[in-house]
């Protein structure tokens, strides 16, 4: 338990730091970003149907907001899913989705999780050796 208010400033200096809650909305996106990918697999043979992916803007406006560091800014921001209207379609069927774009995606977006979740566990690793009196 926190007992003394210099470990309550510690824990609240950490969760209120821009780059901190960026690095959590990275993380949102990159969830949500699997699941547009998740969907577009699905319906690779779909006629019509249009690629998704998270809107191309939110990770300019959060990069925006981390370095200015705004922290009401980087709150407000979510990351959408939206309709890709740059994918275009190979073929007379009207599907935008190409399954090796796809997959390429689904990598990216896999090792992206995964270095996220990293800096996020690092910095709670630190937080927790630095409550326990240990040295980080």
């Amino acid at each position: 338990m926190l007992g003394s208010s210099r470990q309550k400033v510690m824990v609240n200096g950490l969760f209120l730091q821009s780059n901190y809650q960026g690095l959590k909305k990275m993380l949102d996106a990159t969830v949500m970003r699997h699941e547009a990918i998740a969907s577009n697999m699905a319906n690779v043979e779909t006629p019509n149907y249009k690629r998704i992916d998270v809107e191309s803007s939110f990770g300019e406006e959060l990069s925006r907001a981390v370095a200015a560091h705004n922290i009401r800014d980087v709150k407000r921001l979510e990351p959408r899913i939206v309709m890709d209207k740059t994918a275009t379609s190979p073929n007379r069927d009207g599907n935008t989705v190409q399954l090796e774009k796809e997959l390429l995606a689904l990598q990216q977006n896999t090792l992206a999780h995964n270095v996220e979740t990293h800096f996020i566990s690092s910095a709670l690793m630190k937080l927790r050796a630095a409550i326990l009196g240990r040295n980080v």
